[in-house]
């Protein structure tokens, strides 16, 4: 193995009671739609990309509208997030401090520009990675994200550490196995590896 690779929502940390109010105020100050997004809905579509996030909570208006009120979104969102940042998991700091001095850390998301960025400032966490990659660089399906970011960082045995069957069928694609953080948002069938709290991942990758 030489490298792992995590999803950021439901494995690094929970960012969904704050985005459902950065959401929820856009949407309600930029249109007269009735929608509510809650944390829950969140859960279950954080991990797809993000245009498919926003055709999901606003299919009643053509798609341009929908990348317009995305990028509102993401500016309320990083706001809101400045002031607040997400949930750590309890333990990951100290996983990640561990496997940083034995293995090459990168992350792979598929959230907008900007948003690892910020969880770097916000948890201090960049020191523990090499690179990081997200669809708002790629615009690529998660599979093709990790595939570019094995080329850029010369890596030919990864593991992917994240939570939700998209996470999996992401590995499928790549070719690379895949560890289910039971701990967060999805459910996942037949993963490669399982871990039911950050810790874990330290005795996984002990050998």
């Amino acid at each position: 193995m030489d490298g792992i690779i995590f999803d950021v929502d439901g494995t690094i940390w929970d960012s969904t009671d704050v985005v459902a109010v950065a959401y929820n105020r856009t949407i309600s100050e930029n249109t007269d739609l009735p929608v509510r997004v809650t944390p829950d809905d969140l859960k279950q579509l954080f991990g797809k990309p993000m245009d498919v996030i926003f055709s999901t909570l606003l299919p009643s208006i053509p798609y341009e509208r929908q990348r317009a009120l995305a990028e509102m979104c993401f500016r309320q969102e990083h706001a809101e997030l400045e002031k607040k940042p997400g949930t750590v998991y309890e333990g990951l700091e100290e996983a990640l401090k561990a496997l940083s001095a034995k293995y090459p850390l990168y992350i792979v998301s598929n959230c907008q520009l900007g948003y690892i960025e910020l969880l770097f400032r916000k948890t201090g966490y960049g020191k523990y990675f090499k690179d990081h990659l997200c669809f708002g660089q790629t615009g690529t399906s998660k599979g093709q994200s990790i595939l570019r970011l094995m080329r850029e960082n010369n890596l030919t045995d990864p593991v992917y550490v994240g939570d939700t069957q998209g996470d999996a069928d992401a590995c499928r694609e790549a070719g690379i196995p895949f560890v289910f953080a039971e701990y967060g948002f999805g459910s996942v069938e037949n993963p490669d590896f399982r871990i039911r709290r950050p810790a874990d991942l330290v005795t996984l990758f002990a050998q």
